[in-house]
């Protein structure tokens, strides 16, 4: 059989090793959000919210930890504008006294420190959040299958659809699995998330496309593998540099991003996995053949030999 050149690695020669990762993954996800769920942050459930100012910009780990050994729970502390102002919230029913008893712990390991407000902040908004994301997240995923569809096939609209929800899936049931804080930024990772692996899927569908439009040979499973290897070099410098990125913002991004840039870099590994094994597999299990991309020729009725008049 004739095959094609310049094939690096046999990608869906293991495809069913990585498909079976992929559903252990799942069903691992899957269970934890059911049965452990989710670590919901102060943005879903409410909680207080604690406004001081200090004298010299303090040490926001040294602020965590002093919170933290009173026996606060949840607590997340930032910077709110300049460095002096701080920014602390805790997951616990607020009480008139709270913000007095949070500056004099402060004040006792020796610093000036001003209480600027202390409020209660409701998780309404949260829960309104929520559901219109959810919202959010299927009308994305019904425009992406249309997008895809009309792009290239339906066939292929199924499988971008199909990775999309593995993704996010993941990466989510990581998060409920290591019981990481769910907030809003952990949010708007996910949708990021869901851009970068779709852009990556198009890359390798579309270079697919064109390999099974110009290949003589009907083997998919070998087409696939070279059309993926000529992505590869590309995916691999997406995927590395924008983890460079997102580790120098776990390192140096502080309190507020931190788990925004784990769950984007989750996403990353878990995007760049899907886009090269279950989007392209999934091509494979619903069958896509090269009569599926090559319109139909139209009949004119002529019989063999004859030739159509101008």
């Amino acid at each position: 059989m004739k095959t094609l050149v310049n094939k690096q690695f046999d990608f869906m020669g293991k495809r069913r090793i990585a498909l079976a990762i992929s559903c252990l993954l799942l069903l691992v996800s899957i269970a934890s959000l059911l049965f452990q769920q989710l670590n919901l942050g102060l943005d879903f459930t409410g909680g207080t919210l604690i406004e001081v100012r200090y004298a010299v910009a303090p040490s926001l780990d040294a602020v965590r930890q002093a919170l933290e050994a009173a026996e606060f729970r949840d607590v997340s502390v930032q910077t709110f504008g300049a460095s002096t102002e701080v920014l602390i919230r805790l997951q616990q029913a607020f009480d008139a006294e709270v913000g007095n008893r949070v500056v004099e712990l402060l004040r006792a390991e020796g610093d000036a420190v001003e209480l600027v407000r202390a409020e209660f902040v409701g998780a309404q908004v949260g829960e309104q959040l929520r559901d219109q994301s959810g919202l959010g997240l299927l009308v994305a995923m019904g425009m992406v299958m249309v997008y895809v569809a009309f792009r290239f096939q339906y066939k292929f609209a199924i499988g971008a659809v199909l990775a999309l929800l593995h993704d996010v899936i993941i990466v989510v049931g990581i998060f409920s699995l290591l019981q990481l804080e769910f907030d809003l930024t952990v949010l708007a990772a996910l949708l990021a998330v869901i851009g970068y692996s779709l852009n990556d899927t198009i890359v390798i569908y579309d270079r697919i496309r064109e390999m099974i439009r110009t290949s003589r040979i009907d083997d998919m499973p070998s087409i696939f593998n070279e059309a993926i290897n000529l992505t590869l070099s590309r995916t691999l410098a997406t995927s590395g540099t924008t983890l460079l990125v997102l580790l120098a913002l776990l390192l140096l991004g502080g309190d507020m991003i931190h788990y925004f840039s784990i769950a984007l870099i989750i996403g990353v590994v878990v995007g760049t996995f899907s886009s090269i094994y279950v989007a392209s597999a999934l091509l494979l299990a619903v069958k896509l053949e090269r009569k599926d991309l090559i319109p139909p020729k139209k009949e004119t009725g002529l019989e063999e030999g004859e030739e159509e008049l101008p």
